[in-house]
């Protein structure tokens, strides 16, 4: 026996989706029409601007409201530039610039590109405040480790992207910053009380939701008093009491992706976990990059099922379902696209680029990228000075395998640029950088979350902030490197 439809487009209302692939498989505009609520844009779904327009046009000829969300947080974390890096330094960068009214400005084109190309909801910005220097997930992503700092950009980053007609989703609710652990590949724990995420974790939340945002994102992290063993997308403590009752927020909760395995482990798989989502109080769950029409129809067989034997309430998936439609009918008609001036996201790196030390006599230096992998956030997007150099050579290392007397031979001469992410926690970068120090002229680039660690010997220690595009070139700019 089929479902029953009426169940089935009422469970399809809540969900989220993807697909593989630049052109949207005919599964996907099929269903959209019988009610599934939008789809998330991934790297593999972008390769141009007119082909990205082309792709929006034909899902909404599936169903004119289709939310069609993308994560384009600006910095290490985006789709659009994907093949590039981003035009945009991310929100590290602008927290360390400082001036809200820059952060409003970045967002209000970020904004203006997605608005432009058909996209109604950014899965940004990310409000987490990174109190943890060894956090594999946030770090750059963060406007810094100050809680009222951090809610004073993200406040300004909700209105920049709104402005523009496109909504704005704050996560990761209640907070991913003090974690060590990459929700992606388990269930990270921050054990503190309600009252210390109130005043570290929390205060940037209260914010967005003072300036209208849209939707703001679940976690999938386990905060013992509140969520007990379960991550917070599972908790009615954390959504209803917390978000809504504490906070006020009336908009959408969306889920981060359900195929991560901070809830589908937890849940035992990504249909169970959709009614536990549900059940909660989130309201549009965002299932993952690997999707199908199978997985789909399994979630909803999950959500129908829920319905009829009872761990689900109509009432609350109709409640879900309703937050979705006003989110999508919103970013249908709301805004109208504004952009910053251009080369406002290279200016932007630019004044976030910070130096300790000398940097002035490096003409034509060795050039050491040292290897560091990416987070599934992230995505493999190119990062360096590598694009930007006129007059150096580049070489690459591997942190724990390269020789580092092999690379002083390698440059003879010249002066060493070392550029490297998040260095102070890749294991084997702190011994190469200070053996190399410790015999040669030496400059250190950092693109990532800098942490506390300076190395011992080293000409200068600069600091971008972030590793996009535009944070390269700065870079390789104040160096001198660009000709």
């Amino acid at each position: 026996m089929g479902l029953d439809p009426g169940l089935r487009r009422l469970a399809l209302g809540t969900l989220l989706a993807a697909y593989p692939g630049p052109v949207p498989p005919d599964w996907a505009v099929d269903l959209l029409a019988e009610g599934l609520a939008g789809h998330t844009l991934f790297g593999t779904n972008i390769h141009d601007p007119a082909q990205v327009a082309a792709t929006t046009a034909e899902l909404r000829a599936g169903r004119p409201d289709a939310i069609i969300a993308i994560d384009e947080e600006g910095g290490d974390v985006t789709r659009l530039a994907h093949a590039t890096g981003s035009p945009y330094p991310g929100n590290a960068a602008l927290g360390a610039v400082d001036d809200v009214t820059l952060t409003r400005q970045v967002y209000a084109a970020i904004g203006a590109e997605l608005a432009a190309l058909g996209i109604t909801l950014d899965l940004a910005p990310t409000v987490d405040v990174n109190t943890a220097d060894e956090n594999p997930v946030i770090g750059t992503r963060s406007f810094g480790a100050d809680p009222l700092r951090v809610a004073a950009h993200s406040a300004a980053a909700v209105a920049g992207l709104q402005s523009a007609g496109v909504a704005a989703c704050a996560k990761h609710f209640p907070g991913h910053g003090a974690t060590v652990a990459d929700s992606h590949y388990e269930l990270p724990t921050v054990d503190v009380p309600p009252a210390v995420l109130r005043a570290r974790d929390l205060p940037p939340f209260a914010a967005v939701v003072d300036a209208g945002v849209r939707a703001v994102m679940t976690a999938h992290i386990r905060v013992p008093a509140l969520t007990g063993d379960g991550p917070a997308t599972f908790s009615r403590a954390v959504l209803v009491d917390l978000l809504r009752g504490e906070y006020g927020f009336t908009g959408a909760v969306i889920t981060d992706a359900l195929e991560m395995k901070g809830a589908a482990l937890a849940a035992g798989g990504v249909g169970p976990a959709a009614v536990r989502a549900l059940a909660a109080g989130a309201d549009l769950l965002c299932i993952g990059a690997k999707v199908d029409a199978d997985l789909v129809e399994l979630v909803v067989e999950e959500i129908v099922g829920a319905l009829g034997d009872g761990r689900l309430d109509r009432a609350r998936v109709e409640e879900a379902a309703g937050r979705a439609a006003e989110l999508a009918a919103w970013t249908g008609t709301a805004g109208t696209p504004t952009s910053g001036p251009d080369g406002l996201g290279y200016a932007a790196a630019l004044r976030a680029v910070r130096v300790e030390g000398d940097v002035t006599g490096l003409a034509a230096p060795l050039v050491v990228q040292v290897h560091a992998t990416s987070t599934i956030a992230e995505g493999r997007v190119p990062w360096g000075l590598g694009p930007h150099l006129a007059r150096a050579e580049e070489v690459r290392a591997v942190a724990g395998e390269t020789d580092p007397d092999e690379l002083r031979r390698w440059a003879g001469d010249r002066p060493i640029v070392l550029v490297g992410r998040h260095l102070h926690r890749l294991p084997g970068a702190r011994e190469l950088v200070e053996a190399l120090a410790a015999a040669h002229p030496v400059t250190v680039v950092e693109m990532g979350w800098p942490g506390a660690w300076r190395p011992a010997g080293a000409r200068a220690f600069v600091t971008t902030y972030g590793a996009s595009h535009a944070n390269g070139r700065a870079a390789a700019e104040v160096l001198g490197l660009t000709g």
